[in-house]
């Protein structure tokens, strides 16, 4: 590994895949070494865009390569058995959201990185762009026990391309999981952890029988905090262009956040302030790269910024949604990651 740069490739070269590429590619940080999808003919094109290798065999990739980084753009149930051979081999992860299937799944990924010593990291430019950075900032400086209300909504297009989606082994879930891992961390992370989950799931299939064997493309999640703070996110494939709104209602103040608008309502004044960002997606991402290659050239200095016990309250969390529409009852996260903090191991509790 040079001291400045990582020598890195990309598995999977879906839409997400081939915006990051981009941006990977002028990052001074990055020696962009592979790319691998399993069509052919993209993989050549992609590799000849970005002089660099090609695969349309995830193993060969891994077997043939000794990288100082991976990024996992590929469907985990395409990739899992190649993405542990990957951490096996110390190649440092960098993840596109969701981290897996479920929380087990994720808790194992997340063990065998500690169990490796190398850094398994889920790609979340929210963290990294302006207007959810000042949302957070100006949301710190409330009393909490002010606060009341946190609603958030994502709408994402269908993707009548990608059937994987719609079934539950091969996705682990549908909206939730795969569209709104950024926003559930958004809402985790500035808070407590939800004492309750209670989730209503839907798609719109035609009749009730098959809509029983597909993943929810609507959902609503209503989480308790406590008992004068709730929160309400409402999430769907069917309800307009791409979108992710989050909003916390104080007693004094509103605050509302998009990845491209940054509002404060003052209640106690009527006055409104509005910040808007351009460039969002490619300076988040920038900053996200960055930040991830500096965890690994300088550890001491850059601790990741999302850690791996963040990550898997996320996922106990939306774990808890898919358990609570099954069951028709409230159920409770902390449940969820009492299994991996009673499961006695020399890796724990992580940090």
């Amino acid at each position: 590994m040079d001291d400045n740069k990582l020598t890195a490739a990309v598995l999977g070269l879906g839409d997400k895949a081939q915006s990051l590429l981009e941006t990977i590619s002028k990052n001074p940080h990055y020696q962009l070494t592979a790319v691998a999808d399993n069509d052919t003919d993209l993989a050549k094109k992609i590799a000849k865009q970005y002089d660099c290798a090609s695969f349309d065999d995830y193993r060969q990739l891994i077997i043939q390569n000794q990288l100082d980084c991976l990024i996992v753009a590929a469907p985990i149930h395409t990739c899992d058995e190649y993405l542990r051979m990957a951490m096996k081999k110390k190649f440092n992860i960098l993840k596109l959201p969701p981290p897996a299937i479920n929380f087990e799944q994720t808790l194992e990924l997340t063990r065998l990185a500690a169990d490796q010593q190398i850094k398994f990291a889920i790609a979340n430019p929210a963290r990294f762009t302006q207007s959810f950075i000042d949302f957070k900032q100006n949301l710190h400086q409330l009393n909490i026990e002010d606060i009341f209300l946190i609603t958030a909504t994502c709408a994402v297009p269908p993707r009548p391309d990608l059937s994987w989606l719609t079934d539950p082994k091969l996705a682990g879930g549908g909206v939730l999981l795969n569209d709104c891992y950024e926003l559930f961390d958004q809402i985790i992370s500035n808070f407590p952890l939800p004492q309750q989950i209670y989730s209503l799931n839907t798609n719109t299939a035609a009749d009730r029988q098959q809509r029983l064997y597909l993943t929810e493309d609507t959902a609503t999640v209503t989480m308790k905090f406590s008992d004068t703070l709730h929160a309400n996110l409402i999430a769907s494939r069917h309800i307009g262009p791409q979108s992710q709104t989050i909003t916390v209602y104080s007693k004094e103040k509103i605050l509302t956040a998009t990845p491209d608008k940054f509002t404060i309502d003052d209640q106690t004044d009527n006055t409104t302030e509005t910040f808007e960002y351009e460039n969002t997606q490619s300076d988040s991402a920038e900053k996200m790269l960055t930040s991830f290659a500096m965890s690994i050239l300088s550890p001491d200095d850059n601790p990741l910024e999302c850690s791996a016990s963040q990550n898997l309250k996320n996922m106990a969390v939306i774990e808890s949604a898919y358990l609570s529409a099954r069951t028709g009852f409230p159920e409770q996260p902390q449940k969820i990651l009492d299994i991996e903090q009673n499961e006695p191991t020399e890796i724990w509790p992580l940090k």
